[in-house]
């Protein structure tokens, strides 16, 4: 039999570990469209309770909560704890895997954050960390978080032979590399992994399944999680018509660390910028080119050639260019602590260079 304990258990487990959402969230008239509710009012405990039936057998699970928030709040202390907890969870030989339950507001940015801090640990150890969500809440007619929970807590258990340990999404019947998430609809169940490569739960791609091994032979070593204090600053700034050079010059002072040009096209930024984007480039500011498209790559040179010290973000978009930009200068200062001559592009490249799963 199945069973739920928020206790420490002595016997094999799925972790599922709550930071609340939409999935965990409450409407206070849930036949209402569109829905006016509260993210993050629902435990991780009974969210699993009311899938306890669907539970298969054998499958013992315990569940912890980390936070429980409305994920458009999320924060890098909060990431900073959640990577800290999973980390832990998978080096405990009794977690067989582990399942988050998250807003999909910030899925992106979770996602690329555990694949960098953590991908390849997990993978070693042929252990699966999944995310999932939901774009109802719990108490919605036709709420999708219960069905995404129980497919994320068969796919956190399916056996390694099936597909590899790693960092996952699941939702709507579908599974991504939690690294490719991208929140592309406002409203449609599938949202966060609508544009992602991705491979049906109950059938595994071969081809995806090829492309996320390809992906996991090159990503070698993960990187280090900033102290609460240590978090780089970074923003992103989109281009626009009528951009004005002011709108960069106002970062000249402020002790930015690193910007994100959401470019148009396939990364390009207005000439307005370009003047006061050297500037900052020379005063050591990270700059790391993306596209306010939404879907494509955006590749370096193009559509001219990059500032110096300006990196392209491969497939990354603008979400999680920041957080790899943020991680990506936080292991550039641990290098130089150890005296090893490597720079934010080197650990950035790592991630931006990954290939595209078709």
């Amino acid at each position: 039999m199945s069973s739920i304990d928020l206790k420490a258990t002595q016997s094999p487990h799925i972790l599922v570990l709550g930071m609340g959402g939409t999935i965990a969230g409450l409407a206070a008239s849930p036949n209402d469209r569109p829905l006016d509710y509260q993210a993050g009012q629902v435990e991780v405990y009974s969210l699993l309770a009311h899938v306890k039936s669907a539970i298969p057998a054998g499958i013992e699970l315990v569940s912890r909560q980390v936070a429980n928030i409305n994920s458009r709040n999320l924060t890098e202390s909060l990431l900073g704890l959640l990577g800290a907890v999973v980390k832990d969870a998978l080096s405990n030989v009794l977690v067989k895997g582990i399942v988050v339950t998250h807003g999909t507001d910030t899925l992106e940015e979770t996602g690329i954050f555990l694949q960098m801090i953590c991908g390849k640990y997990a993978q070693n150890l042929g252990k699966r960390v999944i995310l999932t969500g939901a774009m109802l809440p719990s108490n919605a007619p036709m709420a999708d978080g219960p069905a995404n929970l129980l497919d994320a807590i068969r796919w956190a258990s399916t056996p390694i032979e099936n597909c590899p340990g790693g960092v996952f999404a699941v939702m709507d019947g579908r599974a991504c590399m939690a690294m490719d998430l991208a929140k592309r609809h406002s409203t449609a169940l599938n949202a966060p992994i609508q544009s992602s490569p991705s491979s049906s739960v109950g059938l595994i791609n071969p081809s995806w399944l090829s492309g996320v091994k390809a992906v996991q032979a090159l990503w070698t070593e993960d990187l280090p999680i900033p102290k609460d204090h240590e978090w780089p600053w970074v923003e992103i700034l989109t281009s626009h018509a009528g951009a004005r050079p002011e709108t960069i010059k106002r970062w000249q002072s402020s002790g930015v660390k690193g910007l994100v040009l959401a470019g148009s096209g396939i990364g390009g930024f207005h000439d307005a910028w370009r003047d006061s984007l050297l500037v900052l480039a020379e005063q050591g500011v990270a700059l790391v080119r993306t596209s306010r498209t939404g879907a494509g790559l955006t590749y370096p040179n193009l559509p001219e050639k990059d500032l110096v010290g300006c990196l392209a973000s491969g497939v990354l978009s603008a979400p999680r260019a920041r957080i790899a930009l943020q991680l990506a200068l936080n292991a550039e200062k641990q290098a130089q602590t150890t005296g090893k001559p490597l720079t934010w592009q080197d650990f950035f490249a790592r991630i931006a260079d990954l290939p595209e799963i078709q």
